[in-house]
């Protein structure tokens, strides 16, 4: 039972620490002293509580037998719920026997309907003690709201109820100021008892009184609220656990539950239940100033007159009680605001508005020239609440003196307060009513003649409000209103002085809908009403507590909500009113208002040239040009319950911005249309002007909107709302002022428009010239003098000018003189500006044909000059053409004259080109001038590669080629992080070269592979090799097209003809060669860290995870074994008995790797591999690391490096990380020798890529030679081919919820350049994991072919077992699902090896004619035949595409799914693959409609060199007329081979 604490009363508060342990003994409590005074010390025990002694929708409860807290405990209660809605369950628990006080609510009833749909929520109510639960109807059922954590108390005057709630992310309760919109669950304590204080930032009862929260369950945006209807004083603590506590003083227990899909739909819900925000008149919208104590109407006049003038849009203006004669309402100062019932027409005049302030409280003096006729006639109405008595009217003071209180739950008293406001507006005309004072505050403790000692003036338990009295600063406990006794109502003083203010603002204004605001309130009050925060003070903490307060009365249902800009006590500077000014444009209700006393702070006071002005005047320009976009959302904040100011629940990153003191950060969302008008100083005379629309497109460029336009000002609502294509979804109300969308500017157009045509469904018109600007740089599109009517239906297309303009300046920095420079086109308006003519390039001659290929000769255009003076042109080029096959072709452009670098990695290229031409799925064009090369498929005619585009170059240090690409389908390039599988061709650019770099955004990584894919609008598929090893850059642009930069060597291009994605990947193996075959062994799951301390530390996690029974092949050892992390040597002081631990391991079926790095020559590399095996430490694997190659120094130790400096910071640098400290960053110098195997002396700076692909073989051909088996070798630089002899994982990446996506991405891309074994550090190497990311990684991992958790030194662990029980169920649960399918992954491993598919592949692999699965890389496939959907972000839900499915997603489950038609081999799981290996087989069995299923499986012994002891075996199955299953294998047995005896079927019925 979590510790749900008493709370002495206050005669305790300072009792001796034994009194306060004898008081709680008393109880029958428990007691605990704790270090934290905030902790409880005292709490309950499980004898506490009722017993549920009847049952049913109803439940009779009798308390259990345990010592009273504060005495007259109710024996017999009653329990009653009601299912209100799908969403809203109703709780109640009152007196069994004795009717309670109950909020008499003018909104809220019980509902006679019964739900229409499915119950959201479900309830279980518990025997004994009596609690209740409320589960959320998903799959599983979650626990959102548990009573059992504590007892019920229900008590005369102490009820309390306690709950754990699903998570801490809880918003709400108030009124109070909470520094931070989430609450701490720090055991805080909230008093809700509505209080005249100041809000200044402690945890004391403010003017409202709301005991309700929001709790936003996780990630997936599921929320509920609670909702306990009580107005008596109560406190509410927030606790760890999460859980919080009510404690009221009267009443019942009346709970409402209410289930959303989002914090949003939670609102709509409590809306619904209390009353929908009353939508406010446009007028009210605007900015609005006030102060208490203008002194004179002259002097407000003065203030409207210098912000008239300052230009400000300003549209209302207030007087306080100032106007007042003596500070008594329904009176004006006939001295100082003699021309007060004029006023309202002076602001008439200039379209402006006049609200007057008016308090509860009525002076019992008379006036200054006779009678108070208000009070009189108040007297006469018998008006007042009471003394306890019902007929003595109770006196207090308030600020004209000695006040009488008016009753507003009497009808006679509201009948009263409607007629003096309506005589009132008849002597002073005003627009709105502000009302204020009505918590209800007095200025006395209770009243003139004090307060009786009573149970309700002094109540056994008073929650912790301010003074820790009842009736401080307010009426006494006990005084008499109609509803009841103070002691209920006193919270409800405001919602009913509200309720009474509205039917005399109906009786005053008639049709026009005019406005009230309140300083108390309670739920319900915003469907009349709006609030603002209170007295706050001129400080920088209230600037920001405001933002957590406007968001909270959001969630209570009163949108229309401000703090008073620049504060109400105290001098504000200019600087911080400055900054309220402008944050203040964005309250839904902003109004400028200051205390007496203080300076003037309305903007014009600060002088006209002021920064305050000037900033005010610009961002309430802004606000002006929004206001139709404001008054939309309080529209559907009134018909649908949204909120109008919210929070940001999806943030993706926290960035630092600068704002200059004139400036505030404001953002518009992709996918939003904003409708705006042009501004002007008043909303009278902007509703005049026209209007316009701001589209911001999102990546789909796609984006909607709404608009509701009335007159803004009748009661009641003429729909008018539309959205883009501007249809009009509800046209009643015609615009008197014959209102035009004029200009319509829209966010995230990519190139300018060619055309832009608008039609109403009759007429299409194109725009002019004049009236389209297109800015290229901020990619905003601005559509001017439109004329399109409100009301009616429009479409507005643009067409945009798709541009092949290749840039002519790549490396940046451009202007106009150094574009022309080049004798390329300068246009500042285009992307890229600076482009190459027409015929920039080569010019071919010397054209010879045969029948297996083509050569050219191409000379440099020198019509143009030369591009870079540091970088020779190479002016004469040939060009050779091969048809390698019939689907294979090669084009390499190379100097003829002078032999340059070219990449020394072997091919395997067919024997003899393909001649003849029928057999061939291609053809060749030559394009002259300028040169370049077209790819066309034949039976499509697609063209598939054309570089016949302008600005090709080739000279000593710049290669650039571009081609157009047949569709923006484009897939590889790496390694580099990319953020999804297909590429974005917008204009973005990825540097290739290798690095000790972790992944990151266009951050180049470890590997080259300058490979892609392509898909074609046929829906066939092609790959492109560039055999380039240079340092290089690949940029895309919407073209679509692709160009590439690379500083040396040749182009020496392959491309492979597919027709199908896995027949691309198939070609491409073909000819760099085929993955390796790993051993069996290392398909299971696999540890590591950097970072064990010693050996010990492996060999408990070892004992550990056999104890968890958690499946496991393979422990590593990174660089902490080693001796001063030298290769080849061990650690003898931390891991002298690694090598007796490494035999026992591997005497238990177990497997071990170490990592090396370093490597010096193939022949030394060996010998020291084979002699560390022998004499210090056997192992199973090997992993190569830092073989980018890497170095902590740049070049040298003192970063000097000789030789040619244009190696080192070549004339062009592609987009590298630390492109500005050159290549050497981190790595060798450029100027460095190495001698390749046929004693060619090369540069580093040509063969810097290759090092970890040379690195990689000799270690592979020393692992065999030593352990004459199989094994796995990983290496982290790879280069195409390197797949052939190991496999690779992401490197080290980081411990976000991104990187689960990303590395699905990252896996698809390696295993489509062909490295079979990949997989991401599982939960991240750097950074701190978090549980549910990485339980989540865990099961994602579980289906990476190279499966391994691994972090980073100073790091907590994160392997399965270091995490809890639950965790390791769960890790074990799915990598036993991984070692029952390894006969599976094994026979994709083999069908790798042996024809070239892809082991994880992406959907389109399988799905290539359905255009959906394209862009999918949120799931991936094992093959053909098993589909892997992992959750891979928080919460407990997934979103898939194609069909777009919501599934369920359980904590501790993944989404698995075998496809129709295919026969999975299995095999019974055991803690590793020495034990499950000699388990039987089985079939997993997925019979499509037809009846039929395929499959295979490749089994040998696993480690074996050479498949000499291999079963290759396929099935097919079929039905026959009887649906009798035929299982028809072919197989090649050996007796060596495990049996297969078990097979499952899916869609077997009979």
């Amino acid at each position: 039972m979590a510790h749900i604490p008493y709370k002495f009363p206050a005669c305790f508060a300072k009792s001796s620490y034994v009194s306060l342990q004898q008081k709680c003994l008393e109880r029958g409590c428990c007691w605990s002293p704790l270090s934290e005074t905030n902790v409880p010390w005292c709490f309950f025990s499980k004898n506490h509580g009722y017993s549920v002694v009847s049952e049913n929708i109803e439940a009779k409860l009798t308390r259990m037998d345990a010592p009273s807290l504060f005495g007259a405990d109710i024996k017999e209660l009653t329990f009653s719920a009601e299912m209100q809605t799908e969403n809203r369950l109703r709780f109640k628990i009152t007196d069994a026997n004795q009717a309670r006080f109950e909020v008499p609510h003018e909104h809220v009833q019980s509902l006679s309907d019964t739900p229409r749909g499915p119950l959201k929520y479900r309830l279980e109510l518990i025997q004994k003690p009596f609690g209740l639960k409320v589960w959320r109807t998903t799959s599983p059922e979650k626990l959102l709201f548990d009573t059992t954590v504590g007892p019920l108390v229900f008590a005369d005057q102490y009820l309390q109820l306690s709950a754990k709630l699903s998570s801490h992310n809880i918003y709400g309760l108030g009124e109070h100021v909470h520094q931070t919109f989430r609450h701490d669950t720090n055991w805080r304590t909230w008093p809700i008892f509505t209080r005249a204080a100041f809000p200044n930032g402690g945890t004391h009862n403010l003017y409202g009184h709301y005991p309700y929260f929001t709790c936003l369950e996780d990630a997936s945006g599921q929320s509920f609220g609670v909702f306990l209807m009580n107005s008596n004083a109560m406190e509410v603590t927030v606790q760890p656990a999460p859980a919080v506590t009510f404690r009221t003083i009267g009443g019942v227990l009346d709970f409402y539950i209410l289930v959303g899909e989002t914090p949003e739909t939670v609102v709509d819900e409590f809306t619904k239940l209390i009353g929908r925000p009353f939508i406010p008149p446009y007028w009210s919208l605007g900015f609005q100033l006030s102060r208490w104590d203008y002194g004179s109407l002259e002097e407000v006049k003065k203030v409207v007159e210098r912000n008239r003038q300052a230009g400000l849009p300003y549209d209302v203006q207030y007087t306080d009680i100032d106007y007042m004669e003596n500070k008594k309402i329904f009176t004006y100062d006939m001295e100082k605001f003699a021309e007060l019932p004029q006023f309202a027409d002076y602001m008439h005049d200039k379209g402006q508005k006049y609200i007057v302030i008016l308090d509860p409280a009525v002076s019992t003096g008379q006036r200054i020239n006779g009678p108070y006729e208000a009070l009189e006639r108040g007297h006469a109405a018998k008006a007042w609440v009471t003394e306890p008595d019902g007929v003595t009217s109770l006196l207090g003071e308030v600020w004209p003196g000695e006040t009488v209180f008016p009753d507003y739950t009497n009808q006679a008293c509201i009948d009263w307060w409607v007629d003096e406001i309506s005589r009132f507006h008849k002597e002073v005309k005003h627009d709105a009513l502000w009302i204020d004072m009505n918590e209800v505050a007095n200025f006395v403790k209770g009243g003139i003649n004090g307060c009786t000692d009573n149970k309700l003036n002094y109540p056994p338990f008073t929650p912790s409000i301010l003074d820790d009295l009842m009736y401080s600063k307010t009426l006494c406990m006990d005084a008499k209103h109609k509803w009841g006794n103070h002691y209920d109502v006193h919270s409800l003083y405001g919602y009913s002085m509200v309720l009474a203010t509205d039917k005399a603002s109906k009786a005053t204004f008639g049709t026009s809908r005019s406005m009230i605001f309140t300083r108390s309130s309670f739920p319900g009050v915003g469907k009349y009403s709006g609030h603002w925060l209170g007295d706050n003070g001129a400080n920088w903490n209230d600037i920001k507590w405001a933002i957590p307060g406007m968001l909270e009365f959001n969630l209570f249902g009163i949108p229309y909500i401000g703090a008073d800009i620049c504060g109400f006590f105290d001098d504000s500077t200019e600087e911080l009113c400055t900054r309220w000014m402008q944050v203040g444009a964005f309250y839904p209700f902003s109004r400028n208002h200051n205390a007496q006393g203080y300076a003037d702070q309305d903007p014009a006071a600060y002088g006209f040239d002021s920064l305050v002005v000037n900033t005010s005047r610009h961002y309430l320009n802004i606000r002006y040009t929004l206001l139709p976009y404001l008054y939309t959302l309080f529209y559907k904040a009134h018909v649908n319950g949204e909120t109008v100011v919210r929070p940001i629940t999806d943030r993706k990153a926290t960035i630092n911005m600068y704002l200059p003191e004139d400036k505030i950060g404001l953002h518009m969302r992709g996918g939003g249309i904003l409708p705006v008008q042009r501004p002007d100083v008043t909303t009278t005379y902007s509703r005049r002007h026209p209007m316009g629309l701001i589209v911001a497109l999102n990546d789909n460029k796609a984006a909607s909107g709404e608009l509701f336009w009335d007159d803004g000002d009748s009661r009641g609502i003429s729909e008018g709302l539309g959205i883009l294509s501007m249809q009009v979804a509800h046209s009643g109300y015609q615009d008197p002022n014959n209102l035009k969308f004029e200009n319509i500017t829209v966010l995230g157009v990519t190139a300018a428009p060619a055309l832009v045509t608008v039609s109403d469904g009759n007429t299409v018109i194109s725009l002019s010239d004049s009236q389209i600007q297109y800015d290229i740089y901020k990619q905003v599109l601005n559509l001017k003098n439109l004329e399109l009517e409100l009301g009616k239906d429009y479409t507005v297309n643009w067409e945009a000018k798709i541009s092949a303009n290749i840039d002519c300046y790549p490396e940046g920095g451009e202007n106009q003189a150094k574009c022309e420079a080049r004798g390329c086109i300068w246009e500042p308006l285009s992307v890229p500006r600076c482009y190459y003519a027409e015929n920039h390039g080569y010019i071919t001659s010397n054209k010879v044909e045969t029948p297996s290929g083509i050569t050219v000769d191409i000379d440099r255009n020198t019509e143009f000059p030369s591009q870079r003076s540091r970088s020779r042109d190479i002016s004469k080029l040939r060009v050779d053409i091969t048809y390698l096959s019939g689907r294979s072709l090669r084009w390499k452009i190379f100097d003829p004259e002078n032999a340059r670098y070219e990449v020394p990695v072997p091919l395997h290229l067919p024997a003899t080109p393909e001649t003849v031409e029928e057999n061939r799925d291609y053809r060749v064009q030559i394009n002259d001038k300028p040169f370049g090369i077209q790819v066309i498929r034949k039976g499509t005619e697609e063209v598939i590669w054309d570089s016949a585009v302008p600005g090709f170059t080739f000279s000593d240090q710049f290669l650039q080629i571009s081609t157009r690409l047949p569709s923006e389908y484009v897939y590889g390039f790496g390694e580099t992080e990319h953020p999804t599988y297909k590429h974005s061709l917008n204009f973005h650019k990825y540097g290739l070269f290798a690095k000790d770099q972790p992944p990151g955004y266009k951050l180049n990584s470890y590997g080259v592979h300058p490979f892609y894919m392509g898909l074609e609008k046929s829906k066939n598929a092609h790959g492109v090799l560039l055999l380039n090893s240079n340092a290089m850059d690949v940029t895309f642009q919407p073209t679509p097209a692709l160009t590439y930069h690379t500083i040396g060597g040749i182009l020496d291009f392959y491309m492979v003809m597919g027709p199908t994605p896995e027949e691309v990947v198939q070609q491409y193996t073909e000819m760099i060669g085929r993955p390796v075959l790993p051993a069996y062994w290392s398909l299971g799951f696999q540890l590591c860290r950097y970072g064990y301390s010693n050996d010990t530390e492996i060999a408990d996690l070892y004992r550990d995870m056999k104890a968890a029974q958690i499946p496991y092949d393979v422990q590593y050892a990174d660089i902490d074994y080693m001796e001063r992390q030298m290769d080849f040597t061990l650690d003898q002081v931390n891991f002298k008995g690694l090598p007796a631990l490494v035999d026992q391991m591997r005497a238990e079926g177990m497997r071990f790797i170490f990592i090396l790095q370093s490597m010096y020559t193939a022949e030394w590399w060996g010998e020291q591999i084979k002699d560390f095996y022998n004499n210090i430490m056997k192992f199973d694997g090997l992993w190569i690391d830092m073989n980018e190659p890497a170095s902590f120094v740049h070049g040298t130790a003192g970063e000097n490096c000789l030789g040619n400096k244009d190696l080192e910071d070549p004339p062009y640098m592609p987009p590298l990380e630390s492109m500005h400290r050159g290549l050497k960053h981190k790595t060798l110098c450029m100027n460095s020798e190495q001698i390749l195997a046929d004693g060619t002396r090369v540069k580093h700076y040509d063969v810097h890529n290759l090092y970890g692909w040379a690195h990689t073989k000799p270690t592979y051909d020393a692992l065999l030679s030593t352990t004459g088996k199989r094994g796995v070798i990983v290496t982290r630089s790879t280069y195409p081919s390197s797949g052939r002899w190991a496999g690779h994982w992401l490197g080290d990446n980081y411990s976000a919820w991104d990187q689960l996506l990303k590395s699905i991405i990252g896996m698809c891309l390696f295993i489509s350049g062909k490295i079979s074994i990949t997989g991401a550090d599982i939960c991240g190497f750097f950074n701190v994991a978090e549980y549910e990311m990485c339980l989540r990684w865990m099961q994602l991992g579980a289906f990476y072919p190279f499966s391994r958790n691994h972090n980073t030194i100073n790091m907590p662990r994160q392997d399965p077992v270091a995490w809890g029980p639950e965790f390791a169920a769960a890790s074990r649960d799915v990598l036993n699902i991984r070692y029952t399918l390894l006969p599976y992954l094994y026979t994709l491993m083999y069908e790798a090896h042996a024809h070239g598919n892809t082991v994880v592949r992406p959907m389109l692999h399988e799905f290539v004619t359905d255009e959906k699965t394209w862009g999918i890389d949120k799931q991936f496939l094992w093959g053909p035949a098993l589909l892997i959907t992992p959750a891979l972000d928080p919460g407990k839900a997934i979103r898939t595409a194609g069909e777009f499915v919501d599934m369920d997603a359980p904590l501790e489950k993944i989404n698995l799914h075998v496809r129709a038609g295919h026969i999975l081999p299995w095999q019974k799981p055991e803690n590793s693959t020495h034990y499950s290996r000699q388990n039987t087989l089985g079939l997993i069995i997925a019979l499509n409609d037809g009846g039929v299923a395929k499959g295979s499986l490749f089994w040998d012994d696993g480690e074996g060199i050479g498949e000499f002891l291999a079963l290759k075996g396929s099935w097919s199955i079929a039905f026959d007329n009887k649906i009798t299953p035929t299982l028809t294998p072919t197989l090649y047995l050996n007796d060596s081979i495990n049996k297969i005896d078990k097979n499952t079927f899916f869609h077997y019925l009979n």
